[in-house]
């Protein structure tokens, strides 16, 4: 473990020089100067978990510093050393940021206490900046990848709605990516410090459902030997995602509808009304409109839920996005797996680019997964995918199926033409050129880079 490192300034030599022999002699790097400008000096370019100042010291005194340091180095925690142990000079140093203070003589037992404590706090603000700076990056919108028109049409309604406190409906084929939808309108809401909790409708049995959702009090039922508290309790002041929620049952869904209108609940087992601050997000890949005609889902949960609806298109229907989902997931597993494989054949890629993908991004995925595992080489081949992609009545199937979408070369020859003629039209201004051909210029961009366009083509 690397040693903690502790800035001194202090002007009295005998005190800075004891100071720092005993904190090396204790496993510190040590830093000491004689005034707070050297500390000052000392700071640039140098990291240091903590600076211990003198409060009296000639040219710059403690506060003085203290002030400089707070102002361009905000993270370091300092403590303040004064002979004059006053309330007064206590308080003066709290209010311009140091973390504590010691008076003189120094208690070097004490020191090390405090030294203790201020260096495993500082690291655990650290840790959560980091790993708040980690969800943000997670769940922000730019990490969810796209390209196509219609998954920039999603995620601009996302970005409209997230910032309210409406239900969301996030509806689309099993695969397409509803959790990630439902991630992003969390994370970037007003509750992104609360909790989101997540409940698979369809993963937990009917009798246990509305257990886990509400909770239970002891002896509500048979094996109920303590209080339990449910998913709605735990998302207090964050948000709900109930995935698959046209699988719950009519009883279940009354006690959601009671949440939705009252922001009441009882748990199992309790007459006690319980209110609860919850966003609730749900999803679900079923046809609710068809289940309320077959009496299997109420119709007035239904319009409590449908809200605002975000319909995920299936990828077959946003192909643009095949490349760029191709790339990513290849990026993600080399780094997991840490093989060294530079592309996918030519082949290979043509046939992942002509697959219907009827389980969607999820299954996008794992063959990318599976792919970069079974590859021997240093680029993954059409031996490296399952046979079903390579079977020409699955070829067939999907040509026969979407004409428009599948025509070969000819097809993106007539594509790559009309970008090259909008460019020179334009200029080369991409965001013109875009305009004049009816898209986004990050679609036009991804296209360039799909064509291999490049500019000294576009300046011909």
């Amino acid at each position: 473990m690397e040693k903690a490192k502790i800035l001194i300034a202090e002007d009295e030599k005998t005190q800075r020089d004891l100071l720092e022999g005993f904190l090396k002699k204790e496993g510190f790097s040590v830093e000491a100067v004689a005034n707070g400008r050297e500390a000052l000096q000392k700071l640039e370019g140098n990291f240091f978990d903590v600076a211990l100042i003198d409060y009296k010291m000639p040219e710059l005194d403690g506060l003085q510093t203290l002030r400089e340091i707070q102002k361009l180095y905000p993270d370091l925690p300092a403590v303040m050393m004064t002979a004059y142990g006053t309330v007064e000079t206590a308080v003066a140093s709290m209010k311009e940021g140091a973390l504590d203070y010691l008076t003189k003589p120094i208690d070097l037992d004490e020191l090390l206490l405090m030294l203790q404590k201020v260096i495993e706090r500082s690291h655990l603000i650290t840790e959560n900046k980091e790993l708040k700076a980690q969800l943000q990056e997670r769940y922000s919108f730019t990490h969810i990848v796209y390209g196509s028109p219609e998954m920039e049409e999603v995620m601009g309604l996302v970005a409209r709605v997230a910032p309210s406190q409406t239900t969301i409906l996030i509806r689309g084929e099993s695969g397409t990516g509803k959790e990630l939808i439902a991630d992003a309108v969390h994370y970037a809401s007003p509750r992104s410090e609360k909790p989101l909790v997540k409940v698979s409708c369809a993963a937990i049995p009917e009798t246990l459902l509305e257990s886990e959702l509400f909770g239970h009090e002891k002896g509500a039922f048979t094996g109920a030997t303590q209080r339990r508290i449910g998913r709605f309790e735990e998302a207090d002041g964050g948000s709900i995602f109930l995935d698959e929620i046209g699988d719950l049952s009519p009883g279940t869904q009354v006690k959601l509808l009671r949440i939705l209108q009252d922001k009441e609940f009882q748990r199992l087992g309790s007459n006690l009304n319980l209110k609860t601050d919850v966003r609730v997000i749900t999803a679900t890949h079923r046809n609710l409109e068809e289940a309320i005609k077959k009496g299997l889902f109420r119709e007035d949960l239904y319009y409590r839920l449908n809200v605002i609806s975000i319909l995920l298109p299936p990828l077959r229907e946003r192909r643009e996005d095949i490349p760029l989902l191709i790339d990513y997931f290849l990026k993600k597993y080399l780094k997991e797996n840490q093989k060294s494989i530079s592309d996918i054949s030519k082949e290979a890629r043509a046939l992942l680019l002509r697959y219907p993908y009827p389980g969607n991004v999820r299954e996008l995925e794992n063959l990318i997964e599976r792919a970069v595992v079974l590859c021997r080489g240093e680029i993954i081949t059409t031996q490296d995918l399952p046979f079903h992609l390579k079977e020409e009545k699955s070829e067939k199937r999907w040509e026969s199926s979407k004409k428009e979408k599948s025509l070969p070369e000819s097809l993106e020859e007539i594509e790559r033409d009309s970008i090259l003629k909008a460019l020179h039209q334009h200029q080369g201004v991409q965001t013109k050129a875009a305009e004049s051909l009816g898209i986004s210029e990050r679609v036009l961009r991804y296209k360039m880079k799909k064509y291999r366009i490049r500019f000294d083509e576009v300046k011909e």
